[in-house]
């Protein structure tokens, strides 16, 4: 396992990070025996960076990390958020605040190593409604009694060492605003060969949903972080995706996704080259195209079995894609994904 320093701080962790979410499962719906084994062998292999949230299967993903690593006596760098929804914005620091105390009594610790807002940043009024989340307002981030008002009490209480926040895409100038301040240690972006604008500018003729805007550049200029989550496109960039096999019985099933199932599986197919050319899986393929961005701290798995853990834990040292295979791409990337000739 290969290791990367965090930005500007003295947080350096493994480039395989070990993602808790329950997309994969595990640590929300595996038992007890299973996250033990999967948890112990990642901890063996050289990883050292967990990410959690609340929101993963509401404190249980938490709540079970928690107890595998106190069985392990092993203490790693841990990762976890706060939520932010429309009943908290009255008082946002102070949900900030309750919220990851909550959440070190769930893990079973006395601090946090990164704390990050789980709403991603946007200029104007945050769009909150009820139990829903996933943007913020600036001025709920940086306004008085904001989120970051909440985060910097918790550092200055020993509860937090460094904070960060998550990253949506069509955001960039929010975020950039908020990496301008130098407070933020470690974001976390969505960061896939189906989506590659948080690590370039959109090439022309692509189509994406939510645009990056290179933010990886940026945050690496501002000698911050980044975790890439979500790296194989919710779990679409397989191998056994592409030929429409069934998930593994904890991860979260294809037919979540509806009718955007099966354009996912396409576009993976279209990219499946790269696997093929370099004699590995599609899924360590995904993996190392990620890691070939210099602005990526971790790559973060979301692994359901050990047999995935070993899998992406092999890409560590792998190196970025060759400049061939990553041209090639661009050429995908610029169709859209369209059926093209992708060999030389």
């Amino acid at each position: 396992m290969k290791y990367r320093q965090v930005g500007a701080s003295d947080l350096t962790v493994s480039e395989i990070g070990f993602g808790c979410g329950g997309n994969a499962g595990l640590m929300v719906r595996g038992d007890f025996d299973e996250q033990l084994v999967v948890v112990e062998r990642a901890l063996d292999l050289g990883v050292t960076y967990f990410d959690t949230a609340p929101d993963y299967g509401n404190g249980l993903a938490e709540e079970n990390l928690g107890k595998v690593l106190k069985r392990l006596e092993a203490r790693p760098v841990l990762n976890s958020k706060v939520e932010i929804r429309a009943r908290d914005l009255d008082d946002v620091a102070g949900h900030v605040v309750r919220s990851t105390e909550a959440t070190l009594r769930r893990l079973q610790v006395d601090h946090l190593d990164v704390l990050q807002i789980h709403n991603g940043p946007v200029f104007g009024a945050a769009p909150l409604q009820g139990d829903y989340y996933a943007t913020l307002g600036i001025d709920h981030f940086t306004g008085p009694n904001g989120a970051l008002e909440g985060l910097q009490s918790l550092v200055q209480a020993g509860k937090v060492r460094y904070v960060g926040f998550v990253c949506r895409g069509n955001d960039i100038d929010p975020v950039r605003q908020l990496l301008d301040t130098g407070v933020f240690s470690m974001i976390n972006v969505s960061y896939t060969m189906l989506n590659p604008t948080p690590g370039i500018v959109c090439p022309e003729g692509l189509e994406v949903e939510k645009d990056g805007g290179a933010v990886l550049d940026f945050a690496r200029d501002a000698s911050c972080g980044a975790a890439a989550y979500s790296v194989l496109a919710r779990g679409f960039l397989t191998d056994d995706s592409v030929h429409g096999l069934e998930r593994h019985r904890l991860a979260r099933s294809t037919a979540a996704y509806g009718e955007r199932a099966s354009g996912l599986q396409q576009q993976a197919a279209q990219v499946q080259f790269v696997a093929r050319e370099l004699g590995i899986s599609l899924a360590q393929a995904a993996f190392r195209f990620v890691l070939g961005h210099t602005g990526v701290t971790t790559a973060l798995g979301g692994f359901s079995s050990l047999a995935q853990l070993e899998e992406l834990s092999a890409v560590s040292g792998m190196g970025p894609l060759p400049d061939d295979l990553l041209s090639r791409l661009d050429r995908v990337w610029r169709n859209n994904f369209a059926t093209v000739r992708v060999h030389s």
